[in-house]
């Protein structure tokens, strides 16, 4: 999957998040968007993601040689980001038989399987909401991760984590990361991308 940025500038009101990007993403690499807190990095995330429209320039996306329209991206991308809601009234065992119905999940991963890799087989059946936000961001990653998607894309993947949870969750990547455009948002929090081999600092597109 490639993805390519032209000219590309998101902006509210007066105020540029970013403008005149000009990038390409290609899926033989993976990347990371570095930026302070309130830099524009998750906006240009979302934009990526087609969440967010922008104010200038294009964004073309390429999967398997055809172009794919950004209305339709979202089938072929997850995304996980600790202001993402979860459907807090289900259990986990029902958040993965959910999110199977309209996004599979790679290798064709079971229910129990998905569970026993996300390491909370003890509160598989308690509601997300009596989950504790650490556990919450273990729920959005592994979704995320583990679903069968050309495109990955992580907003600061490793908050509310401890450090088990942190490595954890590089582990997860690694495994998972075979054949796939992987995109992390940063503010230099290093362990959150050392699988990323490419760098985009959101400061230069002011």
């Amino acid at each position: 999957m490639n993805i390519s940025l032209t000219n590309t500038g998101k902006r509210y009101n007066f105020e540029w998040i970013f403008r005149k990007l000009n990038y390409e993403f290609t899926s033989d690499n993976n990347y990371v968007i570095l930026g302070s807190n309130g830099s524009g990095k998750s906006t240009l995330l979302q934009t990526i993601a087609g969440n967010i429209i922008s104010s200038e320039g294009e964004i073309k996306y390429l999967i398997s040689d055809n172009f794919v329209e950004v209305e339709n991206i979202f089938k072929s991308l997850s995304f996980a980001a600790p202001y993402l809601e979860l459907f807090e009234e289900f259990t986990f065992t029902e958040s993965i038989r959910f999110q199977a119905q309209f996004k599979p999940f790679t290798s064709q991963l079971t229910t129990k399987e998905i569970i026993e890799l996300t390491q909370l087989e003890k509160s598989t059946d308690k509601q997300i909401k009596y989950y504790s936000s650490g556990m919450k961001q273990r729920v959005r990653l592994a979704l995320a991760i583990l679903a069968d998607t050309p495109l990955l894309l992580l907003d600061e993947p490793t908050s509310n984590l401890d450090k088990k949870a942190i490595d954890w969750y590089q582990k997860l990547v690694t495994d998972f990361s075979k054949d796939r455009l992987i995109i992390v948002a940063s503010n230099q929090q290093e362990y959150e991308y050392p699988f990323c081999n490419k760098q985009l600092s959101i400061e230069d597109y002011k």
